[in-house]
């Protein structure tokens, strides 16, 4: 694409993380029965009248205050009229005219180093509902259950140029708000959506092309796939003499294409007119103050500290940071042990390895800090040697265990006796000729193996170190 450069612009709707609806009491919980969370309001039954959630005001301000953003201090809400099965009332109340935040930015590793990308503005507005197609053109049902679950709309400026700049913006929003605890921002649940308004423009030009804005983007994998398609369509068509239509268009993760929708609508096409139920928004320097002081440290600030506090690798700080409850489980171990670099190598090293084999994805550990900052201790003071704390490890992971009582009850204590791993060791060589000689002729794969003999004869509750030196001074 060399004659022709990539702008895209992103809109990312994020379902906060309330326990009831924006307008109502009806509960926001994912997976409930079809219609089973609806009441008057959401259903946009006549003579309903709606109610703001205050939870969802502070949601959204403290976004915006993560994110630079200017917080506006007496905002609006607008009815935006469409006409759809999934929207109950034939309107949404949304936010157009006077948005909650306003000119922000967020910082990204783009492909030549740091970047900012502005946020042009976060808005409120309620979910729609969801259709649900049967197969064969069998028709259509609707469950209202979404409706009225509370929306932050995050509008990007077109700063972004590349599917991996897209990719590391939405990761960066997406660990800002789950910090905040703002949403879980599962794409999978739906509760972060992101549509792709993209265009082309000839390289080196400033003046921005016609766009098209693709939706049903559901993971970071079909994201990628879709800007690269739908650069691609837009350049054969320009370097064919055509022109790009602007028009929605929905990717089909499927078939790996797009197809239109309908064309692009403007503010004009959905006659927004201030809504008549709500009274203005009013963010008083007060409000803002108490929330922007409830604001937790974010990644960013976490990982710098963690380099002076800790030491650690980048590598490891980007693991352990990765989560809110990853850093904050870390942090506790690390309270009650006082050894960072060994916490974060059973993090990063077996609970991961278990949580992947048993298909936990990221959510919270199961076990306590206390019981791993007692594992830790326990190696670190020749109770136990590394291979049997694994095996040790595996139940606290699994069983939440006390590591003393376990290794305890089924005798995993290390075997400290000096004269008791020498006649062990004399044994296992006098029933090992071949590989005593092989080790004696030059073979230093040999000690490799009578090291562990050694240790299946110690029941693997010696010290392998101990066992080299004995090895060493019986073989010399």
């Amino acid at each position: 694409m060399g004659e022709y450069e990539t702008v895209i612009g992103l809109e990312v709707h994020v379902e906060l993380a309330t326990k009831s609806k924006i307008f109502c009491g009806c509960s926001t919980a994912f997976g409930g029965e079809p219609n089973t969370h609806v009441c008057p309001v959401c259903l946009g039954m006549p003579g309903a009248l709606p109610v703001l959630n205050q939870k969802a005001v502070e949601y959204a301000v403290a976004v915006g205050l993560s994110a630079h953003c200017e917080i506006t201090r007496v905002s609006y809400f607008d009815r935006k009229n469409y006409f759809y099965p999934d929207n109950p009332q034939n309107y949404q109340i949304s936010q157009l005219y006077y948005p909650i935040c306003r000119n922000g930015y967020l910082e990204i590793e783009g492909e030549d180093g740091t970047k900012k990308i502005g946020i042009h503005e976060i808005h409120l507005e309620e979910d729609a509902g969801k259709l649900i197609h049967e197969e064969n053109g069998g028709g259509s049902r609707i469950d209202y259950n979404r409706s009225g679950v509370p929306l932050i709309e995050i509008v990007s400026e077109p700063d972004l140029a590349s599917a991996g700049e897209v990719i590391a913006y939405l990761e960066q929003l997406r660990v800002t708000i789950q910090y905040l605890g703002a949403s879980d921002c599962k794409l999978q649940e739906g509760s972060m959506r992101a549509d792709v308004n993209l265009s082309l423009r000839k390289a080196g030009e400033a003046g921005l092309g016609v766009r098209t804005e693709m939706k049903n983007l559901s993971s970071f994998r079909a994201i990628a796939q879709a800007i690269a398609h739908e650069a691609k369509r837009q350049e054969e068509i320009l370097s064919g003499g055509g022109r790009v239509v602007q028009e929605t268009r929905r990717w089909d993760e499927n078939e790996g294409c797009s197809y239109s929708m309908r064309s692009k609508e403007d503010a004009k096409d959905y006659r927004y007119f201030p809504e008549p139920d709500l009274p203005p928004l009013v963010v008083s320097d007060e409000w803002m103050e108490e929330i922007r002081g409830r604001i937790p440290e974010l990644r960013e600030e976490k990982k710098a500290r963690y380099r002076i506090e800790y030491g650690l690798s980048e590598y490891d700080i980007g693991i352990l940071t990765e989560s809110r409850q990853m850093a904050e489980f870390f942090e506790d171990t690390v309270s009650l042990c006082r050894r960072p670099k060994e916490t974060a190598n059973w993090l990063i090293g077996e609970a991961m390895r278990l949580r992947k084999e048993s298909g936990g994805g990221n959510g919270y550990f199961s076990f306590s800090p206390k019981h791993l900052a007692g594992l830790i201790r326990m190696v670190e003071a020749g109770e136990v040697n590394r291979t049997t704390a694994k095996v040790v490890f595996e139940q606290i992971f699994r069983q939440d265990v006390d590591p003393e009582v376990y290794v305890k009850e089924h005798g995993l204590g290390m075997t400290g006796d000096a004269e008791e791993l020498r006649e062990a060791v004399r044994q296992v060589l006098e029933q090992n000729p071949q590989p005593v000689a092989d080790y004696k002729g030059g073979k230093e794969k040999a000690f490799g193996f009578l090291v562990g003999q050694s240790m299946k004869a110690t029941k693997g509750k010696a010290d392998p170190g101990k066992i080299r030196e004995l090895l060493k001074d019986l073989l010399s």
